[in-house]
């Protein structure tokens, strides 16, 4: 089981349903949101300089595309460079509504994703990632 993981989405339905999804499933401890890009990086952000050791950084982002003020895209590009480095390693599962041939071949330049998923998320989704980043 996971510790912390950090959903990003913009949808409040998308967030709630992640929640309980996650939850019921035994998938991680605890789950943390973001409504947008921006405010997953303040997260990081304030992740990055204080020394609040009991401040955890999230061991898996799932990362919706489409998203007002910062959408998935720009937060990739944000979050993949040198000022993120000592989180870079964070794995992100793409969470879409549509899957767009184009946006697969585009997330094929980010080493972090792990796979890029339809949404909701559901429980047989979240066994598959169990078996895929080694839960069990």
């Amino acid at each position: 089981m996971l510790e912390q993981i950090l959903c990003i989405d913009d949808d409040p339905i998308t967030l709630m349903l992640c929640k309980k999804v996650i939850s019921k499933s035994s998938f991680s401890h605890e789950i943390i949101t973001a409504q947008n890009g921006e405010e997953a990086l303040h997260h990081f952000n304030t992740l990055k300089y204080t020394n609040d050791q009991a401040k955890k950084r999230p061991e898996l982002i799932f990362l919706d595309l489409n998203m007002p003020i910062m959408g998935g895209w720009e937060f990739l590009d944000h979050f993949t460079s040198s000022d993120y480095k000592e989180f870079n390693t964070v794995p992100v599962i793409v969470l879409s509504s549509t899957i767009d041939p184009e946006d697969l071949a585009k997330a094929k330049k980010y080493p972090i994703i792990i796979d890029f998923l339809s949404k909701p998320i559901t429980q047989p989704m979240l066994e598959y990632l169990k078996k895929k980043i080694d839960l069990e």
